[in-house]
């Protein structure tokens, strides 16, 4: 077991026992709502799940992701990461091992991920999928 996943298992852990732990995150999936290598997520206990909502959760495949749901059927969750241009992934409910509640910046800030203007911007996000691969690059550029 490589130390990503003692942490990760660490985290899910204390997660179960009701504390709130702060995460970093790596890579570019949920650009340009969280920067990974540069800002950390605060995880909660998943008490109800929405539809918008960011998680941590193991997919199928076998690894975990801090993705967005974008349906849920039943048990069935679908999960896609805002950087991310079409892939998504599917887990059970069990398998959300946390929510996100804050996304921690640079600086030490905490930012509310569940704002009004933070669930405007990721619903309109959400709709400019077909050119968020141009708004991504230049995002980057930046």
């Amino acid at each position: 077991m490589s130390n990503d996943d003692r942490i990760i298992e660490e985290t899910i852990r204390l997660v179960g026992e009701g504390v709130s732990v702060t995460l970093p995150v790596n890579g570019n999936s949920m650009l340009p709502f969280i920067i990974g290598g540069r800002e950390s997520v605060i995880l909660q206990p998943p008490s109800h799940l929405d539809v918008g909502d960011v998680v941590l959760a193991w997919v199928k495949g076998g690894y975990y992701v801090v993705h967005r749901i974008i349906a849920i059927d039943s048990d069935a969750v679908t999960l896609m990461g805002d950087g991310n241009l079409a892939i998504t992934e599917q887990c059970a409910k069990s398998d959300i091992k946390a929510l996100v509640t804050h996304v921690v910046d640079a600086n030490g800030r905490r930012h509310e991920i569940d704002s009004q203007w933070r669930r405007c911007a990721a619903r309109l996000w959400w709709h400019l999928r077909p050119i968020r691969r141009y708004l991504l690059a230049i995002y980057r550029r930046l």
